[in-house]
């Protein structure tokens, strides 16, 4: 796929870099630090709000191309923080500001990989959502960026912190679940049609062309915009990495697994039918050496759900014939189901008998995580 290049505001914007080692760089007072929150219309006012409430965390900037976004998230952050930030449409103006310790990004996929790698030449840590980037190379950039800066960067995969994970990781692990020589991964609730859109202005407060950055120019269509970039493959990759990127994660860290020998795919707009790109319908193969982990989505099955916020912190468990979110892990002795974000488990013996259940807990998995990126930027200094 060929990528835009930047127009003249880039490489002025970049030419004005400070690229200075960490040790040339201005220190936050007494151990504070100083973040900028790159996209702020959905997941990064989460996160925000999470740092926000931190007394040892300044939020000294907001970023976002739509700039109509500002006056309320602006007044949010000053509620929870007794502090106002400020506001810039263009996040490499921030870049400049060596007094910014850390930036934590939450824009469309497509820009995940650039904003990373400046930020860590520009001597930040990252704090950067899932997925890592748009594609496999830009991934490898980043991991290079950040050995070569010396940088802390940390993907918002934050099952991994959830203390329930680590408990199913201990079980699956132990002789007693056996050996694991298959998963299934199930990513499949009901998404909404997307009918076809005309093209049209530019919203007024919009820079257009900062949002959409290194994918290919083309007219302002609101079915590219906000949240619904989604399902086009210039930004993203669809649901598979938006929230099937949680289980297959947790997936193959349960089990231990690194790179498969090879990966197969099949799918497609079967359902739908309209303007999305990417599948509603799909299925996945990773062989490894000695296991398949399978992956399984449908968009359009309303049998097929999430676990429901009301359940996420709570003992109950999801209906798992029915848990559109769930992780099967096929031992040779047990077996187990697995909800991700605060859905918990179950393990069957092997009448398939339920002996060991574990509640999950999700919200303690979001500040947990965060405090182990803030850790490790402290570490790092």
């Amino acid at each position: 796929m060929q990528r835009r290049i930047f127009t003249k505001t880039t490489a002025a914007t970049l030419a004005g870099l400070s690229i200075l080692p960490t040790s040339l760089q201005a220190k936050s007072p007494s151990k504070r630090i100083v973040t900028a929150i790159i996209g702020v219309r959905d997941r990064g006012m989460d996160l925000a709000e999470e740092l926000a409430k931190r007394k040892d965390v300044e939020i000294r900037y907001l970023a976002d191309p739509d700039s109509r976004l500002f006056k309320e998230r602006m007044e949010k952050i000053e509620v929870w923080s007794g502090h106002q930030p400020k506001c810039v449409q263009d996040f490499r103006t921030i870049l400049d500001d060596p007094e910014v310790d850390a930036v934590v990004i939450a824009t469309p996929d497509h820009w995940h990989a650039l904003a990373s790698i400046w930020a860590c030449q520009a001597g930040k840590h990252v704090y950067v959502e899932k997925p890592v980037a748009h594609n496999i190379r830009e991934g490898r950039l980043m991991v290079e960026a950040a050995r070569k800066y010396d940088r802390v960067v940390q993907v918002g995969t934050q099952n991994r912190s959830a203390e329930y994970i680590r408990m199913a990781h201990e079980r699956i692990q132990s002789a007693d679940f056996g050996d694991i020589h298959y998963v299934r991964v199930v990513n499949s609730k009901q998404r909404e049609p997307m009918p076809k859109l005309p093209n049209q202005p530019v919203p007024d407060g919009v820079d257009y062309n900062l949002w959409l950055g290194p994918a290919p120019k083309r007219p302002f269509n609101a079915n590219h915009f906000h949240y619904k970039w989604h399902w086009f493959w210039d930004y993203s990759g669809g649901d598979i990495i938006n929230d099937g990127v949680h289980q297959t994660d947790i997936a193959r860290w349960l089990t231990g697994k690194t790179y498969p020998k090879t990966i197969s795919c099949s799918g497609g707009d079967l359902f739908f039918r309209d303007e999305h790109e990417t599948p509603d319908t799909q299925s996945a193969i990773w062989e490894f050496e000695d296991m398949l982990m399978v992956f399984e989505q449908t968009l359009w099955t309303p049998y097929m759900q999430k676990t429901p916020f009301e359940l996420r912190d709570k003992d109950d468990l999801p209906n798992w014939p029915f848990s559109g979110t769930r992780i099967e892990i096929y031992g040779s002795k047990q077996f187990m189901f697995l909800g991700r974000m605060g859905g918990g488990w179950q393990i069957f013996d092997g009448d398939g008998k339920p002996m060991a259940t574990q509640p999950g807990k999700f919200s303690p998995s979001n500040s947990a995580h965060m405090d182990n990126f803030l850790e490790a930027v402290l570490g790092n200094e």
